[in-house]
């Protein structure tokens, strides 16, 4: 199945850091950090100083770490792909992932 997204908030933010596509975003502006709190996801990438939407609410597609099962607490890894965890949570998985690298749909906590 392809994954799907149905966003419910978009922000506008200035990255504070080079953003790479379909990765947790921070409150800082930059790639969210291992078990760090998300703020979002960006569905484009972003030089340092550009402007990025960032999804808060809704369910977002966003790049897994690894493998990931269907409803599965997901937080964010050292790159700011989706893994497990409990620790900030980000959201619960809707679609699997297989392997690291796998665009998963989350449905963020909001």
């Amino acid at each position: 199945m392809t994954p799907t997204k149905k966003v419910v908030l978009v922000t506008t933010v200035t990255a504070t850091a080079p953003i790479i596509a379909n990765r947790f975003i921070g409150f800082d502006g930059k790639q969210a950090k291992a078990n760090a709190p998300v703020f979002g996801v960006t569905p484009r990438e972003a030089d340092e100083g550009g402007s990025v939407g960032v999804e808060c609410a809704g369910i977002v597609l966003v790049e897994s770490g690894g493998a990931i099962a269907v409803g599965a607490k997901v937080a964010s890894d050292a790159q700011g792909c989706a893994v497990a965890g409990d620790t900030n949570t980000a959201g619960t998985a809707v679609t699997a992932a297989s392997v690291a690298g796998d665009l998963i749909a989350v449905l963020l906590k909001g």
